[in-house]
């Protein structure tokens, strides 16, 4: 069979193969997960099985090729054409690296022991068998054989082939779970759009699963795959990317070394000469090879790169905007007598990814239109890198200037593994909170009444079932007369707003005692009167643009690239929650 009927075989082939992968990535590595060490013990034994076979059957004294010596005879003999063949040599490392890709899945100490005792050996004995074959075989028949299954016994090569799919199988899923892990990464430090990841294991923090990441990987390898259809160019474009990234680790290890290690400057520079003079070579013979299939990496690169930058450099100019143009308390004391604004009835929840202060885009609306809830909650989500945040940790509540203006900020506390998808269950709990913040405040501070709180002050306070005000909540159709059940010293503070339609009814139980004052009683009041009215969400939808007189660079980084990747990425979570009817969304324009 000739080299194009291969073909016609093999890239349908790998492209089921490839589409079959990544469309198993969304359950989890943990569920296949146990086949994965059998395949690899099976794949590695075999190569050092095939390997030790080769060496004492074709040539035993192959294995003074151990040597450095005849490496530095290769070079000195072949020059040009020895230093050339460092693209292929180089090769024969590619893919025992995808091993270190599962630092979120295994400790450092297993994966250097499982490669200085099992991979290191095995790739030792394949390699010094393989050499063995061909110092007997030096011509081969057809130019698409490999020398690796040449030398397999025939009665095994079909075997042997299967084991082999199934261990490249299994390496590729430790490049996409590394991929994953790197993008999540990337994310956090605001380097990356925001992507969706879903957390497939409650007891394992770096097991996730990228929808959008998977998806664009399963359409590059198969884009790359039809369009190469020949293994010779996708080992080229996998030798430079593999050279690369070890020359880029072994600078930045150089770093590591003097900044982290406090190590002298002349070891880390000793460093960088003795492994990077070895990598530089190799990293000239793959470049050669640029044309041949080897741009590919260094074009994605570039892509991404360009993505991330101007992310990242966006996000960060906005912060910087969000901060420096925030207001204080006093801008707000000093709004009512100047602007005369109006509180209207309801509670309003202010997204904000502010933990101090009142953001830019509350003195936008307000500036805008004079007006805002009776009730105002700045709200700020924050994940934490934790499976699940408890009840009792997940609030912190606080108060934003002075009593009667009834305006609180909330810091909301999630794990990785926590979702809340019942918006009525979500607003309930932050009433309750809110509610206990101002049974407890009195009681916790000494301050008078008049006194302002300050902004910086925040509660930590659990959700209903986790303190004593109790927040109730049924289905009634007349709610003039209810018997409660329980002791008599419940006092009940409902809505003055009566609905005779069946609804779902909201209330606090407060006991009475001489703690808590006719103040704290009329505020709850209040709370419970404005969250009876609706509850609203304002969120802010900034949109960037740079400067007049900028460079014509952060023009196109800017207007063009950022807001790109803006329009296309996802919105926070929270903010994809947010019933659409109760909604509000407040434009603006930052100018940086």
């Amino acid at each position: 069979m000739s080299k194009e009927k291969h073909a016609y075989v093999e890239v349908p082939a790998a492209c089921i193969i490839l589409i079959g992968l990544f469309a198993l990535q969304h359950y989890g590595t943990h569920r296949v997960g146990f086949l994965f060490a059998p395949v690899i013990i099976t794949w590695l034994f075999c190569l050092s099985t095939i390997g030790i076979y080769n060496i004492f059957y074709w040539n035993p004294h192959v294995y003074k090729a151990l040597s450095p010596y005849y490496a530095f005879q290769l070079l000195r003999k072949t020059q040009k054409g020895g230093w050339m063949a460092l693209g292929g040599i180089l090769l024969c490392i590619t893919g025992s690296e995808a091993m270190f890709a599962d630092l979120g899945h295994f400790t450092q100490l297993s994966i250097k022991i499982a490669f200085t005792s099992v991979v290191y050996p095995s790739l030792i004995f394949a390699y010094m068998g393989q050499a063995a074959y061909l110092s007997k075989h030096h011509n081969i028949e057809q130019d698409y054989h490999f020398g690796f299954y040449e030398s397999v016994p025939e009665k095994l090569r079909w075997p042997v082939l299967v084991i082999a799919i199934l261990a490249a199988v299994v390496g590729s899923q430790a490049i996409i779970t590394g991929t994953f892990s790197i993008i999540k990464q990337c994310s956090a430090l605001s380097c990356f759009p925001r992507v969706k990841v879903i957390h497939t294991s409650s007891k394992i923090h770096g097991q996730i699963y990228i929808p959008e990441i998977n998806w664009l990987l399963m359409i590059l390898c198969l884009v790359v795959t039809i369009c190469f259809r020949d293994t010779k160019h996708l080992g080229n474009a996998s030798g430079l990317a593999v050279i690369t990234v070890m020359l880029v680790t072994t600078c930045l290890m150089s770093l590591v070394i003097v900044l982290c290690w406090h190590q002298n400057v002349l070891l880390a520079l000793g460093f960088v000469f003795i492994f990077g003079y070895i990598e530089v070579l190799f990293f000239s013979a793959s470049l050669i090879k640029f044309l041949q299939g080897a741009w590919v990496p260094i074009a994605l690169a570039l892509v991404f790169l360009t993505c991330m930058c101007a992310w990242h450099y966006g996000t960060l100019k906005k912060y910087e905007y969000d901060v420096q143009n925030k207001v204080s308390t006093n801008w707000l004391l000093s709004l009512c007598p100047g602007l005369g604004i109006v509180r209207v009835r309801g509670v309003g929840l202010i997204h904000t990814e502010l933990v101090s202060g009142i953001p830019v885009i509350f003195s936008h609306f307000v500036t805008n239109l004079p007006a805002f809830h009776q009730v105002l909650v700045f709200l700020c989500i924050k994940h934490v890198p934790v499976p699940h945040v408890t009840p009792e940790e997940r609030f912190l509540v606080g108060r934003v200037g002075p009593k009667e203006f009834r305006l609180y900020r909330c810091i909301v506390r999630y794990g990785y593994r926590d979702v809340h998808r019942d918006d009525v269950e979500f607003e309930n709990d932050l009433l309750c909170c809110i509610a206990e913040f101002i049974r407890t405040e009195r009681t916790g501070s000494n301050s008078s009444n008049d006194e302002p709180v300050k902004d910086d002050r925040m509660a930590v306070v659990g959700t209903c079932s986790t303190h004593s005000l109790l927040m109730t909540e049924n289905k009634v159709d007349n709610v003039e007369n209810v018997d409660l059940p329980g002791p008599s010293e419940l006092k009940e503070i409902k809505s003055p707003n009566v609905i005779q339609q069946q609804k779902k009814r909201v209330r606090f139980l407060v006991p009475e005692s001489p703690k808590i004052d006719t103040s704290v009683m009329e505020e709850l009041e209040e709370v419970m009167e404005a969250w009876e009215a609706g509850v609203a969400y304002i969120i802010g939808q900034t949109h960037m643009r740079a400067k007049s007189g900028s460079s014509m660079l952060k023009k196109i980084g800017i207007n063009l690239v950022y807001e790109f990747l803006r329009r296309n990425s996802r919105a926070p979570s929270f903010v994809t929650g947010v019933p659409h009817a109760s909604s509000l969304e407040v434009g603006m324009m930052y100018q940086v």
